[in-house]
């Protein structure tokens, strides 16, 4: 933020602004970048939610074009077959030859939201093809599907539960398709949610992995599965009619949020499983707080727990990576708040938003408000609408543009309206 917008609250919290350029001094000498300094902006502007003093800058317009510029990079790196180039490097415009299983079925979820933002038959014709692509590489075993991914050796709980979630979404958005497709589409859904049930373990969370060749499930759970099943069941069971899903739905989600949450915090306060489980154990815990489902009063306050701890213990504002995933959270703590009509906490999550995605947008390839390291002028198609991992990391992949256009689109949907 300019020293400008900072002079009209400067007498009232001097000692903490000196504090703060005096880092942003220091550490920028060691080559370290901004991270201490804004830290001690980030608080002294969090004290007092709703004074005026976040500027909230990010604009409708902007988020929009962000949102249109990041939908042509997940297009322009789909493959004939149906997946994703997995890494693209703008700048020496070379590709990686790393995949991630999990990932690519992440992307095809992330094109399936899009679809519901703008259903065009380009985004359905994409989602149409990656379907093909993971009906191609999986298999059956009884009533329950399982996805055999080409060169993985082991299957996982992660990439079930994304591609049931790719199935739910688009279905949600009532593509114009023929009576059979239809069907095709519900079977192969209910084959993947059987799969998803069938791997909840005895504490109520899910193995991580399963065998390939038998479809069983087996491992160590993992807490970003056990958040991208709950979330697939959740909405399964909401949106489609799938209610013999919501008493699963409510065991698990209270055996995630004890083991992944509860437990995971006591034994460190910023844990890295709750990190894993926090996006999507977010979003599913709001939709079921916003459900008729039992007990889902419940709910409510561990969406809002989890947005305060991602901000205040875990300090997402200071971090250096993409950051997107969170907002996937945080804005559905900031939807929940306004309906609880918790002003308190509104803001203080808006402002968290709005200094959080702005700075998110400018490493956007030449995207709406690029900064210093992305504003470098390029008519490379597959580089344009793509997000950096950090302010100057030139490799671009499919998740980190995945997740933040879709918080973009959480965010026009909840916040920018």
């Amino acid at each position: 933020m300019a020293l400008g917008k900072l002079g009209t609250w400067m007498k009232n919290r001097r000692r903490a602004l000196l504090l703060g350029l005096l880092a942003l001094v220091v550490v920028a000498g060691a080559g370290l970048g901004w991270r201490f300094g804004e830290d001690v902006y980030v608080r002294v502007l969090l004290e007092s939610p709703g004074s005026g003093k976040c500027q909230h800058e990010l604009t409708r317009p902007v988020l929009e074009r962000s949102l249109a510029l990041g939908t042509k990079f997940l297009l322009a790196h789909q493959k004939p077959a149906g997946n994703f180039d997995y890494e693209y490097d703008w700048r020496e415009r070379t590709f990686n030859d790393e995949d991630n299983e999990t990932r690519q079925a992440g992307a095809l979820w992330g094109v399936s939201l899009l679809y519901q933002t703008n259903k065009t038959p380009e985004l359905a014709a994409a989602v149409e093809r990656g379907l093909a692509f993971f009906d191609e590489h999986s298999r059956a075993a009884g009533k329950v599907r399982c996805t055999v991914y080409p060169g993985s050796p082991v299957g996982h709980s992660g990439t079930i539960a994304l591609l049931a979630l790719a199935y739910i979404e688009y279905l949600r958005a009532e593509p114009p398709l023929t009576a059979e497709q239809r069907r095709l589409h519900e079977q192969r859904l209910d084959q993947y949610l059987e799969m998803l049930l069938a791997s909840v373990n005895v504490d109520g969370v899910w193995y991580g992995d399963y065998d390939i060749k038998s479809c069983k499930p087996r491992g160590e759970h993992s807490s970003y599965s056990d958040g991208e099943a709950l979330l697939a069941l959740t909405k399964a069971a909401k949106y489609l009619g799938r209610r013999q899903y919501v008493g699963p739905v409510m065991l698990t989600a209270a055996a995630g949020k004890r083991i992944n949450i509860q437990q995971a915090r006591a034994a460190d306060a910023d844990s890295d499983v709750t990190k894993g489980y926090y996006q999507w154990s977010s979003m599913a815990f709001y939709e079921i707080a916003t459900s008729d489902f039992p007990h889902a009063e419940d709910y409510p306050a561990a969406v809002l727990d989890l947005a305060d701890w991602v901000i205040d213990v875990h300090q997402i504002l200071t971090r250096n990576r993409n950051t997107g995933y969170a907002y996937e959270g945080i804005i559905h703590a900031y939807a929940l708040a306004q309906k609880q009509k918790d002003a308190a906490r509104a803001a203080k999550y808006g402002c968290v938003i709005d200094i959080g995605m702005q700075r998110l947008v400018g490493w956007q390839v030449g995207g709406p408000t690029p900064t210093r390291f992305t504003n470098t002028s390029t008519s490379d198609a597959k580089a344009i609408g793509g997000v950096q991992n950090s302010a100057y990391d030139a490799p671009l992949r499919i998740d980190v543009t995945q997740h933040q256009m879709h918080a973009t689109q959480l965010a026009l949907e909840y916040v920018y309206r």
